[in-house]
């Protein structure tokens, strides 16, 4: 049993009674699972497909969907639930059906009152319903509708028809139904609500839905045989393909036995034994189902190779951006980051994680301990069971590892607590992980108590990904439909009611995760599983990826809908509809982008070419609007690289900004490890090189320079001359260049409305701190616009001469980049002498005055050159002036903020003047022998030399 930090817990939603007799663990994800889900246990579960189906009190209720609409943004074909099965002698208990077994991929469910039961094989992909009975009188309820004829015998209100034979063709309002009985002739009584048999049996029925005349003897043909389950197994090469093989359990003859396959099956089948689609075929909500002859299914799969790392080195092009990215990104990770939710800070350590894999990748394996060191110091919350803002828990109604917070609350971590998607939380978990691991194997075996780190990561991965069916803690791929193809999302929460999911992207990579970790722990097994888990969910790209192109025609297309594949990427499959929609966001790019996050090694085989093609295409027009943000905008390049990095690089010019999963270095090692035929360097020699230097900026249409002080930080042109100018360092930040104002040491940041004016105010570099400095390449002679990287709006000017960005980059403001005067303030200690009246400055009271007679008088400030500040020795105040200058400079402050800044001009050898910051005016002595921040300028102030002093 898992030993986590939350210890164990028991959600608000435990297992029905359609569970008894079964111990934990349970099955939380499965096409079924709402059989057993409370409230209700009546959910209409995602099969067994062609068919859906509902556990009622009573009876089994299914149908075969047949309408299907596109309203402009989805697909439907709704569950159409025409009758239910059951037999005359259940009494109605909601307690007497249970699961009888189940496995990989079908459920035994069973109807029983004393001795009398009724038992349905649900196996996905039958062309039948199947139930066998054990002295029971077998009956079958119109659930739409009335049942208007049988076996060509009408059917009306108030009398009953008897009809015998061993196949009866029972015709509802709403459709013709197929009855086979197995085991010879027996009479049926028919009324216009229900048809029962004549008598008890032991037998088996079988119900197929008759939806063209030409399939009724294809079915009349295999009914005879009939699948009580399936056995799923792996055969794995040493070529890197393994096949997954579906035996299915069936009662006759297995050469006469067909299941229905879907376009994903078609394309890994070996040798299939197909019938004509014109024989039998259905069209599901994944596409047509048509049949494959034979007990046995043989699908072939090539797994993917890659594990830490990319398939080939970055070009060499690209890696003195990619180090310099690194240097940044990974200076800027600061401590740690400390847990409070699964997912989002899952996400966070993931794409740190990274950081370490491309510096080692790039020859900078120097830059790696210090991200290693912050992944350790973040992952040690998540085993700490003294931290208390998120804890892992296991949680004991159906054995998972779950957030504690979210047993109780089906909104804490997106439902994690009730099983919803785990493979999307704990995949990031497992990566960040892996890479600790990786570089420091020790880590494996360390503990918090509970368990060694490696415990910790095995318990994750085998909460999403355990292959094996006796573990006693966990199910086996906990949310793989492996009939489907792909994993559902949803856990219990609400019913467990619609199966869905919207990120194939963050399915494959949880499976990646689980890869990753069997490495590390050298866990061969887990390893060849994981690989197989991601194949086969990248497989799924078939239900996800659309193309415009396709032939509407072609059986092996899953939407014949035209309107549909050209909205190009599917953002929600459901079991009854599929569309360009997202729970949560309706941009296009959203909705293209979920599909493509995280973007690491491993995605390489699913970011298809001609799927990415059709992606840029479709998403055009939100790639050129400044409104989109670049979290999403990134993720459609770094999928089209696959395709032109070339292109990609260039695009990925634009980004300030690459959400919480990616960051700048991932972007470009990405892009540079795509490949590359033509051999062309895929980043243009000087891109990585912006401005870099110390400037003033002047407008280029008035002349005039840009101001800002500490007591007004905003950027205004309303300087006349250099002097008068602040300056700014521009300095790189990953996406574009910061703007660090020399004097207060205050970046510049521009608000994302875009109505107030840039201002130097930020101690730190964060996302609106970015800027772009663009040259204008119509003009003689360098000048350049700004691009604000908040809101991606270029600064203009207002009616005042303020910088705001808020125009579009044909309005834009243009500057001049001017050297700008490097203050020089002294640094040590130094005793102050007026050079007009002779008189040294001492401290009364703490206020600056020149006074004192002789060298002795005065007081001695220790100065601070790089901060242009000084103190006092004696009482170790900073000196600090008044906004107005109206009051003497005083030593009294404990802390040097705004008003204790001073900028020191030497204007010939030996004599210097002052500039208080905070209003720009001068220092002079005034008539109280007072030194004041009040002259106008630098020839009203008074001169003043700077005597060295020992410290």
């Amino acid at each position: 049993m898992p030993t986590l930090p939350g210890g164990q817990v028991a959600n608000t939603a435990p297992p029905g009674p359609f569970f008894e007799g079964h111990r934990v663990p349970l099955p939380t994800c499965t096409w079924w699972v709402g059989f057993g889900a409370p409230p209700n246990q009546d959910a209409v579960a995602a099969g067994p497909f062609p068919f859906m189906s509902q556990c009622l009190d009573d009876g089994i209720a299914f149908g075969l969907p047949t309408k299907r609409d596109f309203d402009g943004v989805s697909v439907h074909q709704p569950a159409e639930i025409d009758l239910s099965a059951s037999f005359n002698e259940h009494d109605g208990n909601k307690t007497h059906h249970r699961a009888l077994s189940w496995d990989d991929l079908s459920v035994t469910v069973q109807y029983y009152t004393g001795e009398h039961h009724m038992t349905a094989f649900l196996v996905p992909g039958a062309p039948y319903m199947t139930f066998k009975y054990h002295a029971a009188t077998p009956t079958f309820r119109a659930q739409r509708g009335g049942i208007v004829e049988v076996n060509g015998t009408s059917v009306v209100r108030g009398r009953v028809v008897s009809v015998q034979g061993s196949k009866f063709r029972l015709r509802t309002e709403h459709g013709l139904f197929l009855i086979y009985s197995l085991d010879g002739p027996m009479t049926l009584l028919a009324s216009d609500t229900r048809v029962s048999a004549s008598a008890s049996m032991d037998g088996v029925l079988r119900v197929a839905k008759l939806i063209h005349p030409g399939h009724e003897q294809t079915l009349d043909r295999y009914a005879g045989t009939y699948p009580t389950g399936a056995e799923l197994d792996y055969e794995f090469s040493r070529h890197c393909s393994a096949t997954m093989i579906f035996r299915w359990i069936v009662v006759g003859n297995p050469e006469n036995f067909i299941q229905l396959s879907w376009p994903h099956h078609r394309k890994s089948l070996k040798s299939p034994l197909y019938l004509p689609a014109s024989s039998l075929s259905y069209l599901t909500i994944k596409g047509w189902m048509v049949p494959v002859l034979g007990n046995t299914w043989r699908l072939e799969y090539q797994l993917p190779s890659m594990d830490f790392d990319a398939p080939r080195p970055p070009d060499p092009s690209c890696v003195p951006a990619i180090i310099q990215g690194l240097e940044y990104e990974i200076a800027a990770l600061g401590t740690s980051s400390e847990p409070g939710d699964f997912y989002f800070w899952g996400g966070a350590i993931a794409a740190a994680s990274q950081l370490a894999l491309i510096a080692e990748q790039v020859g900078r394996s120097d830059l790696v301990p210090r991200v290693i060191g912050y992944l350790e110091r973040s992952l040690r919350c998540w085993t700490d069971p003294k931290y208390s803002k998120v804890q892992a828990a296991y949680e004991t109604n159906w054995g998972a590892v779950i957030s504690k917070a979210g047993a109780t609350n089906h909104h804490v971590d997106f439902g994690n607590g009730f099983m919803n998607d785990h493979h999307f939380h704990y995949g990031y978990l497992l990566c960040a992980g892996a890479v600790i691991a990786r570089h420091n194997p020790a880590w494996l075996e360390q503990s918090n108590g509970l368990g060694t780190n490696a415990d910790f990561l095995g318990w994750f991965a085998r909460d999403i990904a355990n292959p094996s069916r006796n573990d006693k803690s966990f199910p086996v791929a906990r949310h793989r439909d492996t009939f489907a193809g792909h994993s559902w999302a949803s856990g219990i929460a609400n019913g467990a009611g619609d199966r869905d999911q919207e990120s194939l992207g963050e399915a494959i990579n949880g499976y990646y995760g689980v890869l990753l970790c069997a490495i590390v722990t050298k866990n061969r097994t887990l390893e060849d599983y994981a690989r197989l888990l991601i194949a086969t969910e990248q497989a799924a790209g078939i239900y996800w990826q659309l193309n415009p192109d396709a032939d509407p025609d072609d059986i092996d297309e899953p939407y014949p809908e035209q309107p549909l594949r050209d909205l190009v990427t599917i953002g929600n499959c459901m079991q009854w509809q599929a569309g360009a929609w997202l729970f949560w966001g309706s941009q296009k790019t959203q909705i293209a982008a979920i599909q493509i996050l995280p973007v690491t090694p491993i995605m390489e085989p699913y970011y298809d070419p001609t799927w990415v093609r059709a992606v840029l295409r479709y998403v055009r027009d939100e790639l050129d609007d400044p409104s989109i943000g670049d979290e999403w905008k990134c993720l459609v390049y770094l999928a089209y690289s696959n395709y032109d990095p070339h292109a990609a690089m260039e695009m990925s010019k634009s980004l300030t900004a690459w959400g919480s999963g990616n960051s700048y270095s991932n972007q470009l090692y990405f892009i540079a490890t795509r490949p590359n035929p033509s051999g062309r360097p895929i980043l243009k020699q000087g891109d990585d090189a912006p401005v870099r230097g110390t400037f003033s900026l002047r407008l280029a249409e008035t002349g005039r320079y840009v101001s800002s002080r500490s007591a007004r930080p905003e950027l205004v042109a309303d300087a006349d001359t250099l002097g008068q100018a602040a300056g700014f360092t521009f300095g790189f930040a990953p996406g574009g260049v910061t703007l660090c104002h020399t004097l207060t040491h205050q970046y510049v940041t521009a608000d994302i409305g875009g109505s107030s004016p840039l201002s130097a105010a930020r101690e730190k570099v964060a996302a609106w701190e970015i800027f772009k400095l663009v040259p204008c390449s119509d003009v003689e002679g360098v000048q350049y616009t700004l691009m604000a990287g908040s809101n991606k709006r270029f600064v203009t000017l207002d009616a005042q001469g303020a910088l705001v960005p808020s125009a579009d980059q044909r309005a834009a403001a243009r500057f001049v980049l001017t050297s700008a005067p490097v203050p020089k303030n002294p640094s040590g200690r130094f005793a102050m002498q007026d050079l007009s009246s002779a008189l040294w400055v001492s401290c009364e009271e703490g206020r600056l005055v020149a006074t004192g007679r002789t060298p002795s008088d005065a007081a001695a400030f220790d100065w601070y050159g790089s901060s242009m500040t000084f103190r006092s020795t004696a009482t170790g105040q900073w000196v600090t002036a008044a906004p107005d200058g109206s009051a003497p400079l005083a030593a009294a402050r404990d802390v040097a903020l705004a008003w204790e800044h001073f900028w020191v001009e030497e204007t010939e050898p030996g004599c210097f003047v002052m500039r208080a910051l905070v209003n720009e005016r001068f220092v002079m002595t005034d008539a109280a022998h007072g030194l004041v921040n009040a002259a106008q300028s630098a020839g009203e102030a008074t001169r003043y030399s700077f005597h060295p002093l020992r410290s």
